[in-house]
């Protein structure tokens, strides 16, 4: 069978036994219909080598369009006319009429030449192809066009290969004989969307669309020279010159070569090869082709001419100190050229012109004009034209993957929804629901769609689209200068749980508090008010934020509020509200509190208002989910502050920034993702109390020693969904209905978990108080056991609740169960009266319920004919009708009952917010214990609990202590023994050569003291420490080139913030002092705060240094021990090996010359290097100073003592201070 457009066949007759007309192997040229009434007038028995089946005369009926086009003006042409094998019309009883009537196309609004049989039977095809067709065999080859290829006109109307189009021909007629109905090569969803009934307030008439409309090809004449030119040596007959005009008149058909057709006619008068004919160039045609480009083929700005200058809102142009890059100006007389549909696009787009912004257009999101552009360029989306504009789409099911990398790659991402479906815009006109206001009754024409939302790496949340488990913050920083000191005021939220937290403090000049802060949170979208922060702060949050945080500045009042105008919005929006008292008193409390404090408020306005740019604001605040943050928590935890967190590579590492070998990786074994986010700010914040520590590590020994609360625990929540995010999802009653089970499921896998653990861990401890604390789950579960249908919500995303729980959806379900009754009974009535069983529905894309009818029984008159294939006929009665009608109105009222219930559903299970989410803690507590009870389970042996001093001197003490970072990766790591404090000296002055591991023992300490004070076993025979207040430490050289200084600048801005927040109970580590300055002030830089660190703040830890003339220096000081790296030196080979040991003594030198010969350095140039050493360390003054003749009695007074002797004679004990005399009577004795 040959097959036509949109599912109608058209039977090709077999090959009989009469006489056959000359076959032609040719599908070449159109209109074959009227070249066929030719060769039945003169047939000929001639041999002739084309293939062997043939189209008989008998049943081949004559187009009434050809006919008609008969009686046009012939023009002069000598085209050899070629035979038919074109697919004949229908045999079924179709209406038809003789003449050609005036049709419209649906597409694109332009007027068309179409039978009313076309009409009838070829509805589909209007809808799909935006094309107007003549005849039945050039609408079948438009549309393998149309949805093979994009390409112009005049591409689509080439010739094709004879084999290709007998390779097409054959496998029309394969698909037509599985007798399907949608053949056009597209998926199920691409034609739906294609086929939605909303096309026509999509595509406007444009003048771009007027070449591809037929008539006019028609109607233009070809030249008759070059016809005359082109008139090739030919042997056929000669034929009637009207009947090959007007099909070259009607086609208009550019000839690249030779016809299959010519080249198979055999001519007994002349036996001659035919030559091929040269091509015709209609030059007038292309000169017309030429002025007009599709919108895809041309730049933006060539069709929308302020896009070539582009201004923001305010006119202020690209590169304007106050260019505001969201938006964009369009000028007044533009608004007056658009369309409907460029209307509504370009009113959005205005708004948030760096935003890519997804249309929803029937069961696609579209992009336009820049934005397709962006999507052509990174994903290779395919571009094509929509009106006056460029376009590229994705389809509806794969916008959530789409948004996710056009944001994955820092873009915002904005969805404008369809507020109602076709059949509700049809609905909506005819109950007169449009609105009053004449400026919007040109909008009214098409259907409405809104902004949705809008989408930033920093504010995502749904839970498909977040990539990770952990936090990502949004952040509003207000900064200002308080007594010459920087003051800030800091809101951040995290949208995936809707957590707010809020801080206010007045800063050091160093910024330590809010660099703390930054590099703790690591927010990945910034709000900040426009030129109000200072280069400090900036210089800060350059370093701690990544390559994909979003920076955003907001202007200032009007954008970044200012508390009172924050306030007035806040109670304005009835976000809290209360039933009995002040709305004032249902705000959560830690707000409250911020209303008095203006740096935070403001903070909190600018973060407010932008969250309700992006449509989620009252998602988020009415949750009410407020807290206060304190970034050093001095009194209750471990400060580690920002320069820490990076120097000891507490969760990414220096090498790749990425988490491998980090502390937070090693310790991370959490199960769920809020018991990872929870354990986060655990390492963040390590405790200070001994204790709440202890209580820690008797939970890890009760665990590790009974694994059954462990095993429990793991099998039964390892698959539980991210709860903390999801509860906040159904508070905004944006949760489908996938995940709302799932929350449901996840809660009562909660509750039969913690029935479990009961037997085993209820007790005094930390995990026995927890797990009584867990609030009455089976009391909110009870209400939701059998509310809804959870097969059909896991299978079909729809929540259809139980009879009897939703009134409102239980009539609304009984009316379409009477609906599709009336239809069943039509169905029996059909049956009955035509006299066959074999009668039943047929959906077809979206006409649905056609009487599907067997080709052999009549049907009444007045039934419509739908489509067609070879055996059956669909149709569609008047009484039919209605009843689809009613059914569709019935089924578009219940989808808007089903969005209610589930919206109810929401409400209703957010009644019990505080007791989900106090679950979802207690579950998250119980997940990061049991995470470090398995940290501390996978140390090996050696391994320990570490015991907690409560002595007035500070001790860190561990025997045989590994890097507990590095268990994994090295296998014969070399333990080392670690005294400071208690009985022996508080700090270790460290040298030794380079490369001998100084750096690995002063991060090995630092991370064993944070592993102990998070609850962790260490990796050492034994621990003893009294809990530490604060990390601090100065490693590795780095200058600041983006704030103009230098890598000593930075080294004494970290040692000034040592100097002034460290304390007795501090952990310091100083790595290299004074290397970034000549040796002289280096020396004497690296002695004073040494001295100083030693003498008068009296905190443990390590100075590693070079200068070894500090050793002989600090010799005999009562609070410093010589400690070096134990290495073997072969001087005849220059080559060093080191034994990674701690030991007691001086190194013997850096022995830098070896680590050059090692490296490969030319041997004359270590050579004279040694030399220059030698030379320069004799005649030093620094070693002189210290040569003392000890037998004269002489000794050497370092000038520490020296210094502090004399201020404490100037200005008495006052000026020296308790602590520093103490030290000073003991380093005399000393002497």
């Amino acid at each position: 069978m040959a097959r036509g457009i949109e599912g109608n066949e058209m039977s090709t007759p077999r090959a009989s036994s009469q006489k056959k007309q000359p076959p032609s192997g040719s599908q070449s040229n159109k209109n074959q219909k009227s070249i066929l009434g030719f060769f039945q007038k003169k047939s000929t028995n001639s041999p002739s080598p084309g293939p062997p089946v043939s189209t008989p005369v008998k049943n081949t009926p004559i187009s009434t369009l050809s006919k008609k086009s008969f009686t046009r003006p012939g023009l002069s042409s000598t085209l050899t006319p070629q035979p038919s094998s074109d697919a004949p019309e229908p045999s079924s009883p179709i209406r038809q009429e003789a003449d050609s009537v005036l049709g419209r196309n649906k597409e694109n609004g332009l007027p068309s030449h179409i039978t009313t049989h076309d009409v009838e039977t070829n509805q589909l095809s209007s809808e799909v192809a935006d094309f107007a067709f003549s005849s039945p065999s050039r609408k079948a080859r438009k549309m393998v066009s149309y949805v093979e290829s994009d390409d112009e006109e005049n591409e689509v109307f080439r010739p094709v290969a004879n084999n290709a189009r007998k390779g097409r021909a054959t496998k029309r007629r394969k698909v037509s004989v599985e007798d399907s109905d949608d053949d056009f090569g597209l998926d199920a969803a691409t034609q739906d969307a294609m086929l939605d009934e909303d096309m026509d307030d999509f595509i406007v008439p444009d003048d771009s669309d007027e070449d591809a409309v037929v008539p006019q090809k028609r109607k233009r004449q070809q030249p008759a020279k070059p016809s005359k030119k082109s008139t090739p040596v030919s042997s056929s007959p000669p034929e009637p010159a009207d009947i090959d005009d007007t099909s070259e008149a009607e086609d208009n058909v550019v000839m690249t070569g030779t016809s299959t057709a010519q080249q198979w006619t055999y001519d007994p008068d002349n036996l001659e090869p035919l030559n091929p004919r040269p091509v015709t160039k209609p030059t007038k045609k292309d000169e017309n082709k030429k002025t007009k480009q599709r919108p895809s083929a041309s730049e933006p700005e060539n069709r929308y001419t302020w896009l070539a200058n582009i201004q923001d809102a305010d006119r202020n142009p690209i590169g304007h100190p106050d260019y505001d890059p969201r938006t964009i100006y369009i000028p007044p007389l533009a608004w007056k050229n658009f369309s409907d549909f460029e209307t509504q696009y370009w009113e959005i787009k205005q708004k948030f012109w760096d935003s890519i912004v997804f249309f929803k257009k029937g069961k696609f999101y579209e992009l336009y004009e820049n934005d397709a552009t962006i999507g052509h360029q990174l994903f290779d989306l395919k571009l094509t034209d929509r009106v006056n504009m460029r376009m590229a789409g994705v389809p509806e099911a794969s916008l959530d993957m789409w948004a996710s990398q056009f944001v994955a790659k820092g873009y915002k991402v904005a969805r404008v929804d369809q507020m109602e479906s076709a059949l509700g815009k049809e609905m909506r006109e005819r109950d007169g629901k449009q609105s009053s206001n004449k400026g919007k009754a040109k909008g009214d024409k098409i259907i409405r769609r809104e902004l949705a939302s809008v989408l930033t790496s920093g504010t995502l949340v749904d839970t498909g689209m977040l990539q990770d488990d952990m936090s990502t913050y949004c952040m509003a920083i207000k900064e200002i200068d308080r007594d010459n000191m920087p003051a800030f005021g800091v809101a951040f939220v995290d949208t995936a749980t809707a957590q707010f937290q809020l801080c206010e403090f007045t800063d050091d000049i160093d910024m330590t508090k809010f660099e703390t802060l930054i590099a703790q949170m690591r927010p990945g979208e910034l709000l900040l008010e426009k030129s109000c922060i200072s280069a400090k702060a900036m210089r800060i949050l350059k370093n701690n934020s990544g390559p994909t945080t979003i920076w955003n500045a907001l202007k200032p009042v009007k954008e970044f509020w200012p508390s009172d105008i924050t306030i007035r919005e806040v109670e304005a929006s009835n976000y809290f509200e209360s039933a009995t008292e002040d709305n004032i008193e249902a705000w959560p409390p830690v707000l409250r509190e911020a209303r008095e404090q203006e740096l935070v408020m403001s903070a909190f306005g600018a973060l407010l208002q932008y969250l309700r740019t992006l449509k989620i604001e009252r998602d988020l605040v009415t949750l009410g989910n407020f807290a206060w943050y304190d970034p050093i928590r001095k009194a209750t935890s471990l400060v580690l502050d920002g320069q820490s967190l990076i120097n000891l590579e507490i969760f990414a590492n220096n090498f790749d920034g990425s988490a491998d070998g980090t502390l937070f990786t090693m310790l991370n074994r959490c199960i769920t993702p809020f018991g990872k986010r929870l354990l986060r700010q655990w390492v963040c914040h390590p405790l200070a109390d001994a204790k709440k520590i202890n209580a820690r590590l008797d939970a890890v020994d009760a665990l590790n020693s009974d694994s059954s609360i462990t095993e429990n625990f793991t099998s039964s929540l390892s698959k539980l969904p991210d709860l903390e995010r999801l509860i906040s999802r159904v508070h905004a009653g944006r949760c489908r209905a996938q995940d709302f089970l799932k929350v449901i499921e996840g809660f009562e896998q909660i509750e039969y978990t913690v029935g479990i653990l009961k037997q085993f861990g209820e007790g005094e401890g930390v995990i026995g108080q927890l797990i009584s604390s867990m609030p009455d789950l089976a009391t909110s579960l009870e209400k939701w056991k059998d509310a809804f249908d959870r097969n059909t919500a896991k299978a079909d995303g729809i929540l259809v609740p139980t009879p009897g729980v939703e009134e409102d959806f239980d009539n609304s379900q009984e009316q379409m169960d009477t609906c599709l009754a009336d239809l069943d009974q039509l169905l029996k009535q059909a049956r009955k009266d035509l006299g066959s069983s074999a009668i039943v529905f047929r959906n077809i894309g979206k006409e649905i319920y056609q009487f599907e009818v067997p080709k052999k029984v009549k049907v009444p008159k007045h039934w419509d004919q739908m489509s067609a294939t070879v055996s059956v006929t669909r149709y569609y009665s008047p009484e039919l009708r209605k009843h689809v009608r009613a059914l569709q109105e019935v089924q578009e009222t219940h989808g808007q009952i089903i969005r209610e219930v589930a919206i109810r559903f929401c409400a209703k299970f957010d009644e019990d917010y505080s007791t989900w989410l106090a679950a979802v803690k207690i579950i998250a507590q119980l997940d990061c214990l049991i995470s470090l009870a398995k940290a501390s389970a996978s140390l090996g042996e050696p391994s320990c609990r570490p015991v907690f001093s409560d002595a007035q001197r500070t001790v860190i003490e561990f025997e045989e202590l590994r890097h507990p970072c590095m268990l994994s990766t090295v296998d014969d790591f070399i333990p080392n023994d670690i005294k400071l404090g208690g009985d022996s000296p508080n700090i270790d002055l460290l040298t030794g050569a380079n490369a001998a591991g100084k750096s690995t023992i002063l991060r090995m300490t630092c991370i064993a003291v944070i592993l102990a004070q998070v609850g962790c076993y260490l990796p050492c025979t034994a621990a003893t420490l009294t809990p530490v207040d604060r990390i601090m430490s100065r490693l590795g050289a780095n200058d600041n080139i983006f704030a103009a200084q230098s890598t000593f600048f930075v080294e004494l801005s970290e040692t000034q913030k040592i100097l002034s927040e460290a304390t007795p109970r501090s952990l310091v580590i100083l790595d290299e002092l004074g290397r970034g300055t000549s040796s002289y002030d280096g020396v004497a830089v690296a002695q004073a705060v040494l001295h100083d660190i030693s003498s008068r703040v009296g905190c443990v830890g390590f100075f590693a240094t070079h200068y070894r003339s500090l050793a002989k220096e600090f010799e005999f000081h009562p609070e410093i021990a010589n400690k070096r790296m134990r290495i073997h030196v072969d001087d005849a080979s220059k080559s060093i090996t080191f034994l990674y040991k701690l030991e007691d003594g001086v190194a013997e030198g850096s022995f830098g010359m070896h680590c050059a010969a090692m490296c490969g350095i030319p041997t004359k140039i270590i050579d004279n290097a040694e030399k220059a050493a030698r030379e320069w360390e004799h005649t030093s003054r620094l070693g002189e100073r210290m040569e003392v003749n000890r037998d004269d009695g002489g000794v050497y007074v370092p000038l520490g003592i020296q210094s502090d002797v004399a201020w404490a004679l100037r200005e008495g004990l006052e000026g020296v201070g308790d602590r520093a005399l103490d030290v000073l009577l003991e380093a005399i004795k000393g002497l």
